[in-house]
C-alpha cells in the first residue's frame, strides 16, 4: 500500500511538473483528459486539475459498475494528480525552453508520471483509466492504447492550438507514449505470456 501511494505522488509531481513547467508555456497539448482539460484552460481559462476531476466522472461511474478495483485503484491517482497540477501552476514561465525541447521535456515527465503509476495498477482515471481496462482485455501495451486516444484529442484541438503547436503537441504525446510504453512494457508482456 505504501508503494503504491508513493507512486501515487511521485507520478503526480512528475506530470506535474510537466505540465505546467514545460507544456503551458507554448499552449501544447497532451491527450486524454489531461488534454481536454488543457483545451479548457486555454479557451475558457478553466483550471486544469478541476476540469479533470469533473469529465471524469462518468467513467469513474462506468468503473464502479463494470470493475470496483480499477474505481478504488485510480480514484486516489486522479484525485491527488489533478490537484498537484492545479497546485504547481506557479511553475508556468519558471523555466523556458524552447518549443521543441518543451514539447519532449513535457511529455517524457507526463508520461513517466503516468507509467509509474500504471506499475502499481493505479492511474490518473479519465481516459488513461479506459486505457487501462482495454490492455486489461488485450494483448495491447497500454501506452499505445494511450497513444490513439491522445492523438484524437490533438487532432480534435486542431482549430484551437493552430497547426504550428499541433506538430509540438504530437511530439509531446510520443514523448508520452514512450515514456509510458518504456515503464509498463516489461509488465504487459509477462500479462501476456502467463496462462490465462
Amino acid at each position: 500500500m505504501l508503494a503504491k501511494v508513493t507512486a501515487v505522488f511521485i507520478g503526480s509531481f512528475l506530470m506535474g511538473i510537466g505540465i505546467n513547467m514545460f507544456i503551458l508555456p507554448f499552449h501544447l497539448l497532451d491527450g486524454g483528459m489531461i488534454g481536454i482539460g488543457l483545451l479548457f484552460k486555454y479557451i475558457w481559462g478553466f483550471k486544469v486539475g478541476m476540469t479533470i476531476i469533473l469529465l471524469s466522472i462518468p467513467i469513474y461511474f462506468l468503473a464502479w459498475k463494470f470493475d470496483r478495483t480499477y474505481f478504488l485503484n485510480s480514484l486516489h491517482g486522479m484525485l491527488i494528480s489533478s490537484f498537484v497540477i492545479d497546485l504547481l501552476v506557479p511553475l508556468n514561465g519558471f523555466f523556458h525552453l524552447p518549443e521543441m525541447e518543451s514539447a519532449v521535456a513535457g511529455g517524457l515527465l507526463i508520461g513517466t508520471g503516468i507509467g509509474i503509476m500504471l506499475r502499481y495498477e493505479t492511474s490518473t482515471g479519465g481516459t488513461d483509466l479506459l486505457a487501462l481496462f482495454i490492455a486489461k482485455r488485450s494483448p495491447l501495451n497500454v501506452g499505445i492504447i494511450i497513444f490513439f486516444i491522445d492523438a484524437s484529442v490533438i487532432l480534435a484541438g486542431l482549430y484551437f492550438i493552430g497547426e504550428g503547436m499541433f506538430f509540438y503537441s504530437m511530439v509531446t504525446i510520443l514523448s508520452v507514449a514512450f515514456a509510458t510504453s518504456s515503464l509498463t512494457l516489461i509488465r504487459s508482456v509477462s500479462i501476456f505470456l502467463s496462462p490465462r
